[in-house]
C-alpha cells in the first residue's frame, strides 16, 4: 500500500524512474546504488540512502533491484554485504533480467534467511519505466504476487507468470529475443531496399500498414534510426547479455535456436565495433557498412 516503505537497488537508468514513480505514488524509498549521482535526484525529493544492501536489508521488509547483469544480481542478494546478510527483509523483488538460472540461485539462497525472492522482469524501456507502462512479468506464491501487485502496477501492466523461481526471467527472455530479432531482420531488409534505391521512410510507413509491421518499424526505425540519433535507450551489450541468457535456456531445455543464433552473432559483432554501451539501434550500423549504404530519413 502507498506509505509503505520499500527498499530500491540500482536506481541507473531504469531503476531511477521507477523508484521516482513509486515515490510519486506515496511510497517511502530507502535506497542504495553505488554511482552517488544516480541517488542524488530521489534523495532530493526525500528518499533516504544507505551505504550497502546489506544495511537496506536491515532497514526494509520489501526490497526492489534493478541491476545490469545476473553476477551483479547474485552478488547484491547473496553476497558477504548482500540483502541475505539483512535481519528485517523478507521479500526481495527483482526487476532486472538476469535469467532463471540466477532466479533460481537467488530463491533457493534467501529461502534459507526465510526471504522470499520474486522475479519481476520489466519490458518497456526507459520510456516504460518514466510513463509507468512497462510489462511487469511476475513469478512468486500467488498469495504474495496479489500482495505485491497495487504497488508494482505503478510501474506498469502486471503479468502473474506462475509460482516456480525463473518462470517471468524466461517469459521476459522470450520478449527480448523476439525484439532483437525484429530489429535485426529489419535493419537487413531496410538496408536492402535502399541499396535498390528506396526511401528508408516511405518503406517504413509502408510496413507499418502491411503485415510486416513489428517494434523495430514501429518505434526504433523512426525514433532512432531514420534520424540518425540512435538514442532508443538500451546499451548493446546488455541486449546480448539477455539473447545469450535466452539461448542458454533454450539449450538447457533442448530447444533448437537457429535464428536467435544469428541473431547472437549479429549482437555480438554490434558490441564489437560499435561498443558495449551503444544504443542497440547501432546495429543497423553493421548491416549498413557491408552493403555500403546508410540508412536515412
Amino acid at each position: 500500500m502507498a506509505n509503505e516503505q520499500l527498499g530500491f537497488i540500482g536506481v541507473g537508468r531504469m531503476g531511477g524512474p521507477m523508484a521516482g514513480r513509486l515515490l510519486d505514488a506515496g511510497y517511502r524509498l530507502t535506497i542504495c546504488d553505488k554511482e552517488e549521482r544516480a541517488m542524488a535526484p530521489l534523495i532530493a525529493r526525500g528518499a533516504r540512502r544507505v551505504a550497502s544492501p546489506a544495511a537496506l536489508a536491515d532497514a526494509v521488509e520489501t526490497i526492489l533491484v534493478s541491476l545490469p547483469t545476473p553476477a551483479v544480481v547474485q552478488t547484491v542478494a547473496l553476497g558477504d554485504d548482500g540483502v541475505i546478510a539483512g535481519t528485517r527483509v523478507k521479500t526481495f523483488v527483482d526487476l532486472s533480467t538476469s535469467g532463471p538460472r540466477t532466479a533460481t540461485l537467488v530463491a533457493d539462497g534467501l529461502r534459507v534467511k526465510g526471504i522470499t525472492a520474486v522475479d519481476a522482469p520489466v519490458s518497456g524501456g526507459i520510456s516504460g519505466a518514466e510513463k509507468g507502462t512497462l510489462a511487469v512479468m511476475v513469478s512468486c506464491p500467488r498469495e504474495l504476487g496479489a500482495r505485491l501487485r497495487p504497488m508494482l502496477e505503478v510501474l506498469g501492466k502486471f503479468f502473474f507468470i506462475g509460482e516456480r523461481p525463473g518462470m517471468a526471467q524466461t517469459m521476459k527472455l522470450a520478449n527480448n529475443l523476439l525484439s532483437a530479432t525484429a530489429l535485426a531482420i529489419s535493419s537487413e531488409a531496410i538496408v536492402m531496399g535502399v541499396k535498390a534505391g528506396l526511401d528508408p521512410k516511405v518503406m517504413i510507413d509502408v510496413i507499418n500498414a502491411g503485415s510486416g509491421r513489428n517494434s523495430a518499424t514501429q518505434d526504433k526505425f523512426p525514433k532512432a534510426i531514420l534520424p540518425r540519433t540512435f538514442d532508443f535507450g538500451f546499451a548493446t551489450g546488455l541486449l546480448y547479455k539477455d539473447v545469450m541468457l535466452c539461448l542458454e535456456q533454450a539449450e538447457a531445455l533442448g530447444v533448437p535456436m537457429l535464428v536467435g543464433s544469428a541473431v547472437r552473432q549479429l549482437l555480438a559483432i554490434t558490441k564489437a565495433t560499435q561498443g558495449f554501451d551503444s544504443d542497440f539501434t547501432t546495429m543497423v550500423k553493421c548491416v549498413e557498412e557491408w552493403a555500403g549504404v546508410e540508412v536515412r530519413a
